[in-house]
């Protein structure tokens, strides 16, 4: 009777043999006035291939960013996440192989603990049977949650330009905003890292009635520019919130930023830095900064574009 019972509550175990690969994009957060609000999806993508085996073991294999540092067990952010989203589903976890193709840099405040989660979750979700899987905006605030708020997180599941908010503790909604397709992304990357966490540890935990209704104003105005006006880029993103007060953990980008908008350009942190993102109206302007920062030491400059997708799931 006892051996009976205990099968009775067997819990449902992933199925092996299962492969699916997601591919999620980089983001950019904030982008200058919209702190912990406005996120830009961007093409420069993580991608990851999950293998589900008929056994426990868990590897992972990573290549690119981080090839020689992360781990290669299930502490792995993107394992980590996957074998906890079984637990939370009541499924019995499986085995598996994880390869890891990271282009994304860590550290960098371009959102690739963001992608690490969504790329999990979306990958997990594949697994469960059809009838079990949980639609993206659920998973989307189960992203939100794991990585503390949704600035990174929407336009890494959304793609384009979100605008995004917290309800309460455990809730949060986003909308996809409106974008001119002129747009053009330049991002300089240095060759440090900074943590998310110290950066915001530089925050004040207020701020006067003034700055916070100047940078509203900022940030309404950036929308409006990102979607119908793009000559008022460096006005809207004008920024009085966040990036003086974590200049000092970043002076290189800091420096950086203020040498591009004293010449008109609009320079920003990307997301907590020290990536710095200019927001072009045109490839000239992008050609424009990238020839202005060319060949500095310890810095990549990437000249990309706007990722309209989002994140992508193929399961076989």
């Amino acid at each position: 009777m006892q051996t009976q019972a205990a099968s009775s509550y067997a819990l449902p175990r992933i199925a092996s043999g299962q492969t699916v690969s997601v591919r999620v994009p980089a983001t950019s957060a904030n982008l200058g006035p919209g702190f912990d609000v406005l996120g830009l999806a961007l093409n420069v993508h993580d991608e990851i291939r999950l293998e589900t085996k008929n056994d426990d073991a868990v590897s992972v294999l990573v290549e690119g960013e981080g090839a020689a540092s992360l781990p290669s067990d299930e502490t792995h952010l993107v394992a980590r996440t996957i074998r906890e989203f079984w637990a939370a589903e009541g499924c019995e976890p499986t085995g598996f192989v994880l390869t890891a193709k990271n282009v994304i840099p860590h550290g960098r405040g371009m959102g690739s603990s963001a992608a690490a989660i969504v790329s999990a979750l979306w990958a997990a979700n594949a697994t469960l049977p059809e009838d079990k899987q949980l639609e993206p905006v659920e998973l989307f605030q189960r992203a939100a949650i794991l990585e503390g708020h949704p600035d990174n997180v929407a336009p890494a599941v959304f793609g384009g330009l979100t605008i995004s908010w917290q309800d309460d503790l455990d809730s949060f909604g986003t909308v996809r905003a409106q974008l001119d397709p002129h747009l053009v992304p330049v991002l300089l990357v240095p060759d440090v890292e900074l943590s998310t966490h110290r950066a915001r540890g530089l925050l004040p935990a207020s701020v006067p009635h003034s700055v916070a209704a100047a940078n509203g104003g900022r940030v309404g105005l950036l929308v409006h520019s990102l979607a119908v006006d793009l000559s008022l880029l460096h006005l809207a993103t004008e920024d009085e919130l966040h990036q003086n007060f974590r200049a000092e953990a970043m002076p290189d980008s800091a420096a950086t930023i203020r040498e591009l908008r004293d010449a008109g350009y609009a320079a920003v942190v990307s997301g907590a830095g020290p990536t710095v993102m200019v927001l072009c109206s045109s490839h000239s302007v992008a050609q424009e900064v990238a020839d202005r920062v060319a060949g500095r030491e310890g810095w990549r400059v990437l000249l990309t574009s706007v990722d309209e997708n989002g994140v992508r799931v193929e399961g076989h």
